[in-house]
């Protein structure tokens, strides 16, 4: 009785776990897309630079290339592993 419960435990445990595994994956590919698309919308349009001109803070403008690529980067970089964790996951 003991070894049954406890292989339904095991069974559904792995199976809890793939689902996690799957929502995880799925979780980091529309992290890194949406972040890929906040940044890009940052980067190549001017709605960062009024945003921040129309609360005051318009003379960090100069810099926001340093902190936007790198960003954009990372947010790519994630985008696609969510999305090899994805293929792979299939």
């Amino acid at each position: 009785m003991a070894k049954r419960v406890f292989a339904q435990w095991k069974k559904d445990l792995s199976e809890n776990l793939e689902l996690e595994i799957a929502v995880d994956t799925n979780k980091c590919f529309k992290a890194g897309l949406w972040g890929s698309i906040i940044a890009a919308i940052c980067c190549f349009t001017p709605v960062l630079v009024v945003g921040l001109g129309l609360i005051g803070l318009a003379v960090f403008t100069p810099y926001l290339d340093y902190l936007l690529f790198p960003l954009l980067a990372l947010f790519l970089l994630l985008t696609f592993y969510g999305w090899l964790k994805q293929k792979r996951s299939a």
